[in-house]
């Protein structure tokens, strides 16, 4: 179907988009908060229909998504079964970063876990455990073999590793000028136990040939357009990553099955790197002769300029360069933004920090914009590829308006930067200085 081409459907008339303009909420982000009013995709008002109990007869004069009055005026929000607390950018497809007062625990509970989709998970109801298969091929795969998830689980010793994911445009909405895509803040991040079996071991039984370079994975979700036969996406990692001890084939999470749209029931778990590497409702991984070209792998997705750039320029394909490592991060848990202290107590607070491939080897607090810094106490990993917890304390000299920033510094000395660090296309990369606002009385 061709870009805004109607199809009637039933009573209602719908208007279906191209999915590279998807990014764009229902709910929220494009909430004008004077006037109540905001915007929805035309692709959407089939749902709205549903949810305001009818028809809309003249939803095909409805300026450019205009939100019906009745849910622009409700402060009920859009929910996933099963989650709690998250900030919901939108709906086609489902994507929702946490609060960072709900990534206060050692281990993300599955409730708090982000959502990052791009295509449409398969219906929960469809999936079958039983006969879900996981295939094991690609042009460097000595013996592609397929597997039941009983036979993952009843040939290979299992692991749990605590593992945190990242999005690769995590904060990209710090970003100027601005740049197309979810518009996060700093709540595209977890860390919780992973439980499977380590991908080396699955690889390993198949064979690898001398000359694999990559792996790429395939997952069950479906293309935004409703094509069957359109990938929605398909990365990957180098070797090196994919035999890691810490790569999983994982099917649980925190002890409990993968929250349905987290990738219920099996997903590739790769920390570290962005977590778009993890695929999710897997079904398939190819071992490649070369770097992996699945969709998002190439042009721009997923990739920086392999030079810095100046703000808003155009860069061509060819001087991009894939994410691997994520940089060095840290955010602040407790207390929320917004605080109210009182001058003369003791002010404690704490966070979270981790560094990509690498660990975190220092952490630093500061109340006066950066001008100094103080020392916090850093704990550390439960094991590689884990954040790590940290804590701190300070007074305030006087009364007035504070910020409280963290800085994170990893094993190789590299510190988060102060602003948004050097421009990229997609928004990807951004580690700034996380700050929260304490007034003190």
């Amino acid at each position: 179907m061709k870009k805004n081409e109607k199809k009637e459907i039933g009573l209602h008339e719908a208007y279906f988009i191209d999915p590279s303009e998807a990014d764009k909420s229902i709910f929220g982000r494009e909430v004008n908060p004077t006037t109540r009013r905001g915007f929805l995709k035309k692709s959407s008002l089939l749902a709205m229909a549903a949810i305001v109990g009818s028809n809309i007869p003249f939803a095909n004069q409805m300026p450019g998504g205009l939100i019906p009055a009745l849910l622009a005026d409700t402060t009920t929000p859009f929910k996933i079964a099963g989650k709690d607390g998250l900030v919901y950018l939108n709906d086609r497809p489902v994507n929702a970063e946490t609060p960072p007062h709900l990534l206060d625990d050692m281990f993300t509970p599955a409730k708090h876990f982000f959502i990052r989709n791009n295509g449409v998970p398969p219906e929960e109801s469809s999936i079958d455990v039983n006969a879900w298969r996981l295939e094991i091929s690609g042009e460097s795969c000595l013996n592609p073999q397929s597997f039941s998830i009983a036979d993952l689980k009843s040939k290979f010793k299992h692991h749990t590793y605590a593992l945190q994911l990242e999005c690769g445009g995590n904060g990209r909405s710090e970003v100027s000028p601005p740049a197309k895509g979810n518009q996060w803040t700093v709540g595209a991040i977890g860390c919780g136990r992973w439980t499977g079996v380590k991908l080396k071991d699955v690889l390993n039984a198949c064979g690898i040939k001398d000359d694999a370079v990559y792996v790429g994975y395939y997952g069950a979700d479906v293309h935004l357009s409703g094509d069957p036969s359109r990938v929605v996406i398909s990365r990957g990692v180098p070797m090196s990553k994919a035999l890691e001890d810490e790569t999983l084939i994982a099917w649980s999470y925190e002890g409990e099955d993968i929250p349905h749209y987290n990738g219920f029931p099996l997903r590739l778990i790769a920390g570290g790197f962005p977590a778009s590497v993890s695929g999710k409702w897997l079904t398939k991984i190819v071992i490649r002769n070369k770097e992996h070209d699945g969709e998002k792998m190439t042009g721009q997705s997923y990739r920086v300029p392999c030079n810095p750039v100046a703000p808003g320029s155009k860069v061509p394909n060819e001087d991009m360069c894939i994410i691997e490592s994520m940089p060095v991060k840290s955010i602040i848990t407790y207390p929320k933004s917004g605080v109210t202290h009182a001058l003369g107590e003791v002010f404690a607070f704490r966070g979270k920090a981790w560094a990509g491939d690498l660990s975190v080897s220092d952490m630093d607090i500061s109340i006066d914009f950066g001008a100094t810094w103080q020392k916090a106490v850093l704990k550390k990993p439960v094991n590689r590829l884990a954040w790590q917890e940290w804590e701190a304390s300070t007074k305030f000299p006087k009364k007035g308006y504070y910020e409280v920033w963290a800085r994170a510094t990893d094993t190789n000395g590299k510190a988060q930067p102060i602003i948004v660090p050097g421009w990229n296309p997609r928004g990807y990369l951004n580690n700034a200085c996380h700050r929260i606002a304490v007034q003190v009385v």
